[in-house]
């Protein structure tokens, strides 16, 4: 058994583990809050942008046709475009771990389909690491986003990933990230980006019929490619407010066992101690008991 000394060392460690666990619980539980109430604020106008593009994937527009919209039917998806979003901080659980095992076999299944090429945009620390490691073709990557999504920080990366679809590089981008249901559930999740399609953006209940101003082709380029931004800056919003409530409830846990483990700590040292009394007690006795002799 350990010595008394060496077990108070362990429980005065454990302890102050607690302390950071619980500090670090706290802090998370204030910008789950934050990071709730922006991901529900950005939620209605992504919604509403979604069910624009929608009526404009279904009006009559013969004078121009964006490609988001959809190029001619192709036979065999061979290109593929992957935007994974995950946190740039551990310590939040299972988060990362389930929406990357997800990805890597995604694109496994991809490869076994006959994708010849798959290019990966990475949003976050831990992603860019993983797919650094499996050897993937990231072709832009963002870091250090911090708690609050800004949109001027996703448009570099995003653009290369865009630029490729739109110069006929890659049939199909997909993105990557982790949905927001409640507190003590997320959800990973892998959706079509690009091209639109009518079951991502739902088919609208009337065919509608536009007139354009200054032209077609300059409002539907602009409307499309804040679709695609609203898409993403969604999924990175949903995203951060995962994390924070994975990471609380992660560090609730974390604190839980430490109180755990202190209490069996404190169990062993008090056993330790009594039976270092009961050695002392023995010998004094021994000893009386041979003078006496």
């Amino acid at each position: 058994m350990a010595g008394s000394q060496e077990i108070r060392s362990k429980i005065k460690s454990v302890q102050n583990t607690r302390k950071i666990t619980k500090a670090m619980e706290m802090v998370a539980a204030s910008k789950m809050r934050k990071a709730q109430e922006r991901m529900r604020a950005a939620r209605p106008y992504s919604e509403k942008i979604r069910r624009l593009a929608a009526n404009l994937s279904q009006a009559n527009v013969t004078e121009y046709r964006h490609a988001f919209l959809g190029r001619s039917k192709v036979a065999v998806v061979a290109r593929v475009g992957l935007i994974v979003v995950t946190t740039d901080k551990g310590l939040c659980g299972g988060l990362n771990t389930n929406i990357l095992r997800q990805a890597l076999n995604t694109m496994r299944k991809w490869e076994s389909d006959g994708v010849t090429d798959i290019r990966v945009t990475c949003i976050g620390n831990k992603g860019l690491g993983f797919m650094q490691r499996m050897g993937a073709n990231v072709i832009s990557q963002v870091t250090h986003l911090g708690d609050t999504p800004h949109l001027e920080k996703l448009i570099g990366p995003m653009k290369v990933m865009i630029d490729a679809f739109q110069a006929g590089e890659l049939d199909a981008v997909h993105i990557a990230y982790t949905r927001f249901v409640n507190t003590m559930k997320q959800e990973p999740v892998i959706e079509p980006l690009l091209p639109l399609s009518g079951e991502r953006m739902g088919t609208p209940d009337r065919s509608w019929d536009y007139l354009y101003e200054p032209d077609a082709q300059t409002v539907i380029d602009e409307l499309l490619v804040r679709y695609v931004e609203a898409l993403i800056y969604q999924g990175v919003a949903e995203n951060m407010a995962s994390e924070q409530s994975a990471r609380m409830v992660a560090m609730k846990a974390a604190t839980d066992n430490a109180g755990n483990v202190i209490k069996e700590l404190q169990l062993v040292y008090n056993k330790a101690r009594q039976a270092a009394i009961t050695k002392e007690i023995s010998e004094i006795v021994g000893g009386a008991a041979a003078i006496a002799g």
